[in-house]
């Protein structure tokens, strides 16, 4: 009698609706918990889980951006929670000429995405950088994160997902608007930026991160985060470069 052949089907008995839906369950025991550092990365925390969506903003090197990736990849990977993705989402074509760069469209955008990869490699305790980037192309493949331009979200509606828009202070108000628009059932969405460190060319086009502020002021829905000097995270010269700008008014 020949031998049945052993198929590669999973075996999904005991598994949860979130790990059926991926192809490699993340393991969350090397997922570490990270404390926030200064008042206002705390009253990030704490408003995020009252619940309020957030729109954080100001001088760089505050990690407004590590704590929010932080906090979706904490919601994301916990099953207990409606959200099943991690949508990135940021202008590719600011100052930077990617039609220059060589390859395809998606090797272009690879080099915006290698930021948030340092971010990521912080979040998880693996054994060597060969495991880690075994686990974040998982992460990546099976869609856990994902990365869109705002080029693409016309038409598209975000269900089930913690949205992140990063360097919103390049975004004109119309995509900003689209994001909005965007966010549908079971979503959440964290804004970041530092209006001075716009890329935009014309003062016009500055001035619709200020009108989207304060739409957002009215709205109960949202938390909006003021960061400064007080909350810089980065040592050294970083710091000291960052602090010696903003006294200047550069």
């Amino acid at each position: 009698m020949p031998r049945k052949r052993r198929t590669s089907t999973p075996d999904l008995v005991g598994m949860t609706p979130k790990q059926m839906k991926r192809r490699k369950p993340i393991n969350n025991s090397t997922f570490v918990s990270v404390e926030p550092i200064t008042e206002n990365q705390k009253k990030m925390v704490a408003d995020y889980d009252s619940g309020k969506h957030l729109f954080t903003y100001g001088c760089a090197g505050t990690g407004k951006t590590f704590m929010a990736l932080y906090l979706a990849l904490r919601d994301v990977l916990d099953e207990n929670t409606p959200y099943d993705k991690v949508y990135i989402v940021r202008s590719l074509v600011a100052t930077r000429e990617i039609g220059f760069l060589p390859g395809t469209h998606e090797d272009k955008a690879d080099i915006y995405q290698i930021p948030y990869k340092n971010m990521v490699r912080y979040m998880f305790e693996m054994p060597d950088d060969a495991s880690f980037d075994m686990l974040y192309e998982n992460l990546k493949h099976q869609e856990t994160i994902s990365f869109w331009s705002t080029s693409f979200l016309r038409g598209t509606t975000l269900d089930n997902a913690i949205v992140i828009v990063d360097e919103s202070q390049n975004l004109h108000f119309h995509e900003l608007d689209t994001i909005m628009t965007r966010v549908g059932q079971d979503s959440r969405i964290i804004f970041c930026g530092d209006a001075s460190q716009s890329d935009l060319i014309k003062a016009t086009d500055r001035t619709g991160i200020i009108d989207f502020q304060r739409i957002l002021q009215t709205m109960d829905e949202f938390s909006l985060i003021e960061y400064g000097i007080e909350d810089i995270v980065r040592s050294g010269i970083v710091k000291s470069y960052i602090i010696a700008k903003i006294n200047l008014g550069i």
